[in-house]
């Protein structure tokens, strides 16, 4: 695909310039609590931090051990930033002598019953959670789930939509246009998403403990030493097959060509029964294994590299929600974690991708086929395994061509949309980001991944040794920042409300589960 800015040209030959400025954005930040010995958490959720069911800023994933951390959106970024700084000292004021992993790719495990799956209360809802977390152990095992990420939300400005709409006398209703350009950039994002692994791709290497139970799969691997595994010339392994990913869903067709073929194809996948998990069984002996047989258990078990989203309602399922109310903001999730940040994070990354998901909305977008699909695929697991390899082609529409090549090409597209969002700023924050990252284009060596590999080989050290080294400064650079006494008690007093909140939650009547299942279930996707 070439990366034709139509929209942004129309628009910009217009009196006013396009209202990119202002979107929303929000970060999710996955990490895994450390004890001090090096291996994971066996501890339950810290109290002080609040109920995981029901905080809306600090819960966990699929492990108990496995922290999530939630900004709220903003339109600036540093106030992003800001928030997910002020999180982490709260969280660091009440880890005691535990912290948390730098890494994507977890160290510190031992085989999968050293992956305590998440604990949510006795509520139907709670029950529900840990429910499918125990159907995804038994589905991918436990050790996949403790893979950790950062997602980046993003929504447009709502006055772009306004000009994109009146400026192309569009004769759909605004929510059906925003719909459909949200559509547009999800599958334009899928198409030139590899960017993001070569460029930030930071789990280049793999703990050999990863695979115990599992040996079979280290022999596809390099030994970077006698602990750690690799690729060498990988960026992001936890994008690779081995990582965040399931073969099982490699012929889902899930359609992204319009929300009610997002939705239908979803709600497919989620309503029909799969043999390998059918022999798992639901419930056994009167324990759920997990909630359904089928080749989704729920929407969230689909691995993508970004979804479109609408906030869901108590109990409403998040097809439901988007069928209903439409694309809300868009959620990126193929972002490691920056071992060398103590955030995982920072600005100027963050400002590129959110230019390049503007170029991704703006430019055009051709509806996307299941063969489209499968190349977009093959092009971001070759960017996870070999994506600094010199030479390396992609597949481009059926042509073959260098990963730089295409490179410059996105990089160029984003350059009038940088433009636009610096804002007249006499720093120029979104250009100079722009130009940071055509600097790794042009030198793989500058890579995230390239960067680790490098400075584990000069401190001699395997990854487990060279993440938890430099975690535990992390947690000395946040212990030595103590959060000021009103903002301490904020996040306490949020902790407190959450646990009040769970606790009425339970105090409810509550149905036999099974009958909380079906209900939920049988809401309609259409």
């Amino acid at each position: 695909m070439t990366f034709t800015t139509n929209r942004l040209t129309s628009l910009l030959t217009s009196n006013n310039p396009p209202p990119l400025c202002g979107g929303l954005k929000g970060l999710e930040k996955e990490s895994l609590r450390i004890a001090q010995n090096g291996l994971i958490s066996q501890t339950q959720h810290p109290q002080a931090l609040g109920a995981a069911l029901t905080h809306s800023a600090i819960t966990t994933d699929y492990s108990e051990a496995l922290i999530e951390l939630i900004t709220p959106p903003f339109a600036d970024i540093t106030e992003t930033l800001a928030y997910l700084r002020t999180v982490h000292q709260f969280v660091y004021a009440h880890l005691d002598n535990e912290f948390l992993l730098g890494t994507s790719m977890p160290c510190g495990i031992d085989g999968d019953d050293s992956i305590r799956i998440a604990e949510y209360g006795s509520s139907n809802v709670g029950r529900m959670k840990h429910i499918y977390r125990h159907g995804l152990w038994h589905r991918y095992g436990r050790t996949m789930q403790a893979i950790a990420g950062i997602h980046f939300n993003y929504s447009a400005p709502e006055a772009l939509w306004i000009a994109l709409h009146q400026h192309e006398n569009s004769p759909l209703d605004l929510q059906q246009f925003t719909n459909d350009g949200y559509f547009g950039l999800v599958r334009n994002f899928q198409r030139v998403g590899w960017i993001i692994l070569y460029l930030f791709g930071a789990s280049p290497a793999i703990c050999k403990n990863f695979f115990k139970g599992r040996e079979e799969l280290m022999a596809q691997f390099d030994e970077f030493d006698e602990d750690t595994l690799y690729h060498p010339y990988a960026t992001s392994l936890r994008m690779s097959d081995i990582g965040y990913k399931s073969k099982n869903q490699a012929n889902l067709n899930i359609d992204y060509n319009s929300v009610d073929g997002y939705v239908s194809s979803l709600c497919k996948a989620i309503a029909t029964p799969y043999a390998e998990y059918e022999q798992i069984g639901t419930l056994v002996n009167g324990e759920y294994r997990q909630l359904s047989s089928n080749i989704l258990q729920i929407e969230n078990e689909f691995y993508s590299i970004i979804r479109p989203k609408q906030i869901a309602k108590s109990c409403e399922k998040p097809t439901r929600a988007l069928k209903q109310r439409g694309v809300r903001y868009i959620e990126m999730r193929s972002l490691d974690l920056d071992i060398f940040n103590p955030i995982g994070v920072d600005e100027s990354k963050l400002r590129f991708i959110e230019a390049l998901l503007l170029t991704c909305l703006l430019a055009d977008s051709p509806a996307m086929s299941d063969y489209d699909h499968k190349i977009n695929n093959a092009n971001q697991l070759a960017v996870a395994n070999e994506g600094r390899k010199p030479d390396l082609t992609l597949n481009k529409n059926g042509e073959t061509v260098a990963l730089q090549d295409w490179a410059q090409e996105i990089l160029q597209a984003m350059q009038p949309v940088c433009a636009i969002l610096d804002n007249n700023d006499a720093d120029k924050p979104y250009s100079a980001a722009l130009a940071e990252q055509q600097r790794v284009v042009e030198n793989p060596a500058l890579t995230a991944s390239a960067r680790m590999l490098a400075s584990m080989r000069e401190q001699s050290q395997p990854l487990a040794k060279f993440a938890l080294s430099i975690s535990d400064k992390h947690a000395h650079f946040f212990r030595r920042q103590k959060l000021d006494e009103q903002t301490n008690a904020q996040f306490t007093e949020m902790a407190a409300q959450s646990h009040a909140k769970q606790r009425d939650i339970e105090s409810q009547a509550q149905l036999p589960f099974d009958e909380f299942l079906e209900k939920y279930f049988s809401q309609s996707c259409y």
